[in-house]
C-alpha cells in the first residue's frame, strides 16, 4: 500500500494600518533581525549569519520556552516583499515558508499580508494556526505604528 501524502497547509493573515505608509513600515520588516521588537511571544532575536538585507541572512529566535532559526530566502524594498523559512525549531514547524508583504491601500495607511505553506503541525488544527498568525499580526501592526510614531 502506498503511503498517504498529507496535504500542505497554506493560509494568509492581513492587517490594516490607518496611519503609515509602506514607506514607513518596510525598514522595520527590513531588519528581519529585531523581530522581537514586534513579535508578542519572542523575547531575543539576534543575526546569526548571513549579510543584513541580503538573502541568506540568518536569525535566531527565543522565547522563555521555545526557539527557531530563519533563514531569509527573498528580499525586495522596492515591492516591499520578503520571504523566509524556519530551518530549525523546537516547536514542531517543519517545511515552513511564509512571505510578507506591505501593500498601499487608498488614503494614508498600508496593509500586511502574511501569508504562508507548511507542514501541519502536530497538535494543532490549520484553522487555530491561523487565528494565532491573525492576533499575532495584529499585534504587530500595532506595534509597527507605534515604533513609527515614535520616529516622527
Amino acid at each position: 500500500m502506498a503511503e498517504e501524502t498529507v496535504p500542505k497547509w497554506e493560509g494568509k493573515s492581513t492587517a490594516e494600518l490607518k496611519t503609515t505608509t509602506p514607506e514607513q513600515i518596510w525598514p522595520f520588516l527590513a531588519e528581519f533581525c529585531n523581530i522581537d521588537k514586534f513579535f508578542p511571544s519572542v523575547d531575543t532575536c539576534h543575526r546569526k549569519e548571513g549579510t543584513p538585507g541580503q538573502p541568506g541572512l540568518v536569525r535566531y529566535c527565543e522565547s522563555s520556552t521555545s526557539w527557531a532559526i530563519e533563514k531569509l530566502l527573498t528580499i525586495d524594498p522596492i515591492n516591499h516583499s520578503l520571504s523566509y523559512e524556519i530551518v530549525e525549531n523546537n516547536i514542531g514547524f517543519k517545511g515552513y515558508v511564509a512571505t510578507l508583504n506591505v501593500l498601499a491601500v487608498e488614503g494614508d495607511g498600508c496593509k500586511i499580508e502574511w501569508s504562508f505553506i507548511s507542514d501541519p503541525i502536530e497538535g494543532m488544527k490549520l484553522e487555530d494556526f491561523v487565528s494565532y498568525l491573525d492576533n499575532t499580526l495584529l499585534f504587530m501592526a500595532k506595534k509597527l505604528e507605534d515604533a513609527v510614531r515614535a520616529q516622527i
